[in-house]
């Protein structure tokens, strides 16, 4: 059968004696049973007669929840009176309407740090491939970005034993593998591989070492609860959460995974919890919070630190999003957002009629494309084209994206400071390497030592 969607053969292995596949078996005249969608999965048939038992087999049927699958955890509060009821396209916008919002855009971006630090580093665990010929110029990219990644978890002193590496987004678990042959000869070291959806050519399967343990969690961000992650729940490891190019919405469904719903859990095992903006805070003090002991061993840190390369702002949403507070307080509200969301994507295509000519196809070595990473050009009706010619350069929408993306990560950033910790942004690659260049970093902030009184 000829798939015309797909513009290629079935390659479906049809029964004995048969023509077809069963999902095609229809087309075949002799048969006159019908096949209908599956209620669970339109995108797959099943014979009529044979609905209630492949109900029961359906790969889409809802399966039996995890002990740490917790609904809506990390979704943020859901107040519908903020979400606006209908959002207009930016293609709708008359250019007064453009040009209010850019004006907003400078005001609420007026005395942030936009000048961020190159922090491009490299670890001697990838210097081999690195090196290595044989891969090419799109590995060598994720390469590159892999060990800077691992240079500024070196840096900030995140990788050490007796720890739990949790990859948000992990899909087959490279920043995982790297991290692990980076900590060979340490013991004691998990990785949860955090991914919502099936991954093919996993490399999980390549650690073999007794010292570390690798266990993946299939679950979406929204709904994990990592306090009740067993290995977690048993041994109390400190948790250094990382990811590499964490798409919109997810990098802030990880950060209130990590800073609320982990910290405040290991914190209400205490007999007196902390108030929550300073929780984070108080984990480098010891377990009962005593003003007067100043021990900071690792174990008493829920949170040791957070490394994400953040990327595709244009996939980020008001009711998840962490910074909602910063953006109220220079005068911004959802509205607003949903539009510089959108412009955000102006930093990596400029919305010129010729879009970017690198290759769309994937990578055979790893799952996204390497040239324009996680990058989505969007149509011109999309994007407001049309009514922004004669208003705004490539350039100048160019800068304007990029505004954008910065000023949606440092309500990020702000988030991250309230809750207790010292959190930062900087290039940790070539813009060459990745347009998506940016990385987040946290650390919880020291213990303050009190005044001596006099």
């Amino acid at each position: 059968h000829f798939v015309l969607r797909k513009r290629r053969f079935c390659r479906m292995v049809p029964a004995p004696g048969r023509r077809f596949c069963g999902e095609h078996g229809h087309q075949e005249e002799q048969n006159d049973r019908k096949r209908i969608p599956c209620p669970l999965d339109p995108k797959h048939t099943v014979y009529e007669d044979q609905l209630q038992k492949h109900l029961k087999k359906c790969n889409s049927r809802e399966k039996p929840k995890p002990v740490y699958f917790v609904q809506d955890i990390n979704a943020g509060l859901k107040d519908i009176a903020e979400i606006p009821e209908k959002q207009v396209p930016l293609s709708s916008l008359s250019i007064e309407e453009l040009q209010n919002l850019i004006v907003k855009l400078k005001k609420a971006s007026n005395g942030l740090e936009l000048h961020l630090k190159e922090q491009i580093l490299s670890h001697q665990a990838l210097q081999e491939a690195l090196n290595d010929p044989k891969n090419g110029e799109s590995a060598f990219k994720h390469l590159k970005q892999q060990a800077s990644i691992l240079g500024n978890m070196e840096k900030l002193h995140l990788l050490g034993p007796r720890r739990c590496f949790v990859e948000f987004g992990a899909g087959r678990g490279k920043l995982s593998h790297w991290v692990d042959i980076a900590l060979e000869n340490i013991e004691s070291v998990h990785f949860l591989l955090v991914e919502r959806a099936t991954t093919r050519f996993k490399v999980d399967g390549k650690h073999k070492r007794r010292d570390s343990i690798f266990e993946r969690l299939q679950v979406d961000i929204q709904h994990l609860c990592l306090n009740k992650v067993p290995v977690l729940e048993k041994k109390k490891l400190p948790v250094v959460g990382m990811g590499k190019h964490l798409c919109g919405a997810a990098t802030d469904l990880a950060l209130r995974c990590l800073v609320e719903s982990y910290t405040t859990c290991c914190d209400e095992e205490d007999e007196e919890p902390a108030p929550k903006r300073c929780r984070a805070a108080q984990t480098e003090v010891a377990p009962h919070k005593s003003a007067g002991n100043e021990s900071t061993t690792e174990e008493h840190k829920p949170v040791a630190g957070i490394v994400i390369a953040l990327c595709c702002h244009h996939k980020c949403d008001w009711t998840h999003y962490v910074g909602r507070d910063f953006f109220k307080s220079v005068g911004l509200g959802p509205v607003e957002f949903h539009y510089f969301q959108r412009m955000s994507s102006w930093a990596t295509c400029g919305m010129q009629e010729t879009t970017s000519k690198a290759s769309t196809s994937e990578d055979s070595e790893d799952h996204t494309n390497d040239t324009e990473e996680h990058e989505q050009t969007l149509s011109r009706t999309e994007s407001g084209s049309d009514t922004l010619q004669g208003v705004l350069s490539a350039e100048e929408r160019k800068e304007m994206g990029w505004l954008c993306k910065r000023l949606i990560d440092h309500g990020r950033i702000e988030y991250l400071r309230e809750q207790g910790y010292k959190a930062a942004l900087q290039y940790y690659t070539e813009s060459a390497v990745s347009l998506e260049n940016v990385l987040l970093t946290a650390v919880p902030k020291p213990s303050l030592i009190p005044e001596p009184t006099i």
